[in-house]
């Protein structure tokens, strides 16, 4: 199945009122005495569970804990669902609109198009369904834009199995979207890794442990998880889990259930055959309400399990594979400078948050 995403000068509409409408929405907030994230968050946006959306933002100033905030410290605040309104205050990257591509030094010498490889199923990620293709695939569409390119295309094969071998094994497409990058300094025989250049992450998210109420862990450091049994579906990668010299795994630190669905996984929590579901954010928050668990589940919030990014894959046999990728990161560069791409973020978190 082929498709491609609607024209620039439509996207660059839809951009340029989002823009309009971050003019009083967002901006900077200053930490004082006593706050937390979440605190700031139920202050901020009536909804204590952004607490992850300020951490996310602003995590290189942050650091690894959530907790860990310091009065004076200035944090950029997202604009989410029309909030927060700071005195009409501007988020910092909302500058200016998408960069013609036509202004890009070419970076894919000799080439006119790019083929593009994804697939649905993936909320709120990538999906045909989903507002231009998801989160993603919006990205991934802005970037080329400016990519250098004379054209494009974002192809759907709803085979997840099919992509890295053997439509982008054997260059049938050029590079596929979104992939995870396991941990390639500890495992480096991994097949992605060894086959596999990997852009710059498109977007990263909070890996979270998820845990009953009545029933909460502490995690300060990786120690406190030592003894613990985890919850992750069976297909799900693991590799967070032993990355960095953690080893959960590897040496038996923890004992992993992996069912057949992450319902599975909540079904387990609350029959007390587990202490944590361990998920990205998204999925989590949503088997939560999916299931109407609002009130009896959790995530931890003094610190995410991992932060994972996802990427664009090229496979190191395509001929073009340094040029290839050259382009992607040097697109997504340009997004990120015009302010194109927190648009993009923060018009979907919008949607995604209105929906959990």
């Amino acid at each position: 199945m082929r498709f491609s995403l609607v024209a620039a000068t439509c996207v660059a509409t839809v951009l340029a009122a989002d823009f309009a409408a971050a003019q009083t929405c967002g901006g900077s907030y200053t930490v004082a005495g006593g706050d937390t994230l979440s605190g700031i968050a139920n202050a901020l946006y009536d909804d204590a569970r952004k607490w992850s959306v300020i951490y996310n933002t602003n995590r290189a100033s942050i650091g690894e804990s959530p907790n860990r905030l310091m009065a004076g410290q200035d944090l950029n605040v997202p604009c989410i669902g029309g909030l927060p309104v700071l005195g009409g205050a501007v988020t910092a990257t909302a500058t200016q609109t998408s960069t013609p591509a036509a202004s890009v030094q070419r970076a894919l010498p000799g080439a006119t198009s790019l083929r593009l490889l994804t697939a649905g199923d993936f909320a709120p990620f990538t999906d045909e369904a989903l507002e231009n293709g998801g989160l993603i695939t919006e990205i991934v569409d802005a970037s080329m834009q400016n990519a250098g390119l004379d054209g494009y295309s974002i192809n759907w094969v709803n085979d997840w199995s099919s992509h890295l071998d053997p439509l982008l094994s054997n260059a049938m497409l050029d590079a596929g979207f979104p992939w995870y990058k396991p941990d390639c300094d500890g495992d480096p025989g991994n097949y992605r890794c060894e086959n596999f250049h990997f852009s710059e992450p498109m977007f990263e998210m909070l890996i979270l442990l998820f845990t009953t109420t009545a029933n909460p862990i502490t995690f300060l450091s990786d120690a406190d998880i030592e003894g613990k049994t985890l919850c992750r579906p069976e297909g799900y990668f693991t590799h967070d889990l032993d990355k960095n010299s953690r080893n959960w795994v590897k040496d038996g630190k923890i004992t992993l259930k992996q069912p057949d669905s992450v319902a599975d996984c909540f079904e387990m929590l609350i029959a007390g055959e587990v202490d944590a579901v361990a998920l990205n954010e998204f999925t989590g928050r949503t088997a939560i309400k999916e299931m109407g668990l609002q009130q009896t589940v959790a995530p931890v919030q003094t610190r995410p399990l991992s932060i994972e990014g996802l990427h664009v894959l090229v496979h190191k046999n395509h001929p073009n594979a340094q040029n290839v990728m050259a382009a992607i990161n040097q697109g997504l560069a340009a997004i990120k400078e015009n302010g194109t791409y927190q648009q993009v973020i923060n018009r979907h978190m919008s949607r995604i948050w209105s929906e959990l």
